[in-house]
């Protein structure tokens, strides 16, 4: 299976300018003959917690059935970021398109606590995607939580998939926490971010994955758009710059 990691610059607020974003980059991890694509925390409106109440949609809205076309047409798994509201409140998650299916979502389970004040915790399970083998999804902050990890592994994951919005401060913890965490327990550990502004800050890009011995195998730059794709099967890595 090859995953392929979309780290990419948002306009943020711009659903529809992001949406033209987004299939750009799932054309290009189809010509690579991608069998998953996923885009960092928040994705479709960038990360903006302060707009998420305007922003907020649900998963059956109409300006995602692009999506679901493009996952039937090239039998792609893609995987977004957006906020999603419910009866209960708004969420931080990821859409899922899966091909000849329908749009599933995780959403994040463990938020930050400045994101408290516009979001609420998702109660879904531990998300594992992947035919061929088993991949746990986390959204950022989960990744530095240990009961997050520990569920995952439970359940059977062979790797752990972080999508994230992260600083250069924030990526530095990220990657040392990935690092042990694929060590500690012989799992493959990923992670795709974004760049430009979130926030009122700057993400600071550099996904990347780690084998099941804690090795970083590749990364992208911290600053310019690209794909990192994995092979899970063969373990080889390849970087596609913008």
């Amino acid at each position: 299976m090859k995953i392929c990691l979309a780290q990419i610059k948002p306009t943020p607020g711009d659903i529809a300018t992001n949406i033209n974003l987004h299939l750009q980059w799932i054309n290009l991890a189809v010509s690579q003959q991608a069998d998953m694509i996923i885009f960092p925390e928040l994705s479709l409106t960038g990360y903006e917690p302060a707009l998420a109440g305007k922003l907020a949609t649900t998963p059956g809205d109409s300006r995602f059935a692009v999506f679901q076309d493009s996952s039937n047409s090239h039998n792609i798994t893609i995987c977004m970021g957006m906020p999603l509201r419910n009866a209960e409140g708004i969420t931080i998650s990821l859409l899922l398109f899966h091909p000849a299916g329908e749009v599933s979502v995780y959403s994040k389970q463990y938020l930050h606590p400045d994101e408290e004040p516009f979001f609420i915790p998702g109660k879904n399970s531990v998300r594992l995607v992947g035919n061929q083998a088993p991949i746990a999804l986390a959204i950022c902050y989960e990744l530095s939580v240990p009961a997050h990890a520990k569920k995952a592994i439970e359940r059977g994951a062979q790797f752990y998939l972080a999508s994230v919005a992260k600083t250069a401060e924030g990526i530095e913890k990220a990657a040392e926490r990935l690092a042990t965490l694929a060590k500690d327990h012989t799992i493959t550990t990923l992670m795709v971010n974004s760049i430009g502004n979130c926030d009122g800050m700057i993400c600071a890009g550099r996904s990347a994955v780690w084998n099941s011995k804690g090795v970083l195998l590749a990364k992208l730059d911290a600053n310019r758009e690209g794909l990192l794709l994995f092979d899970t099967a063969s373990g080889e890595t390849k970087k596609i710059d913008c």
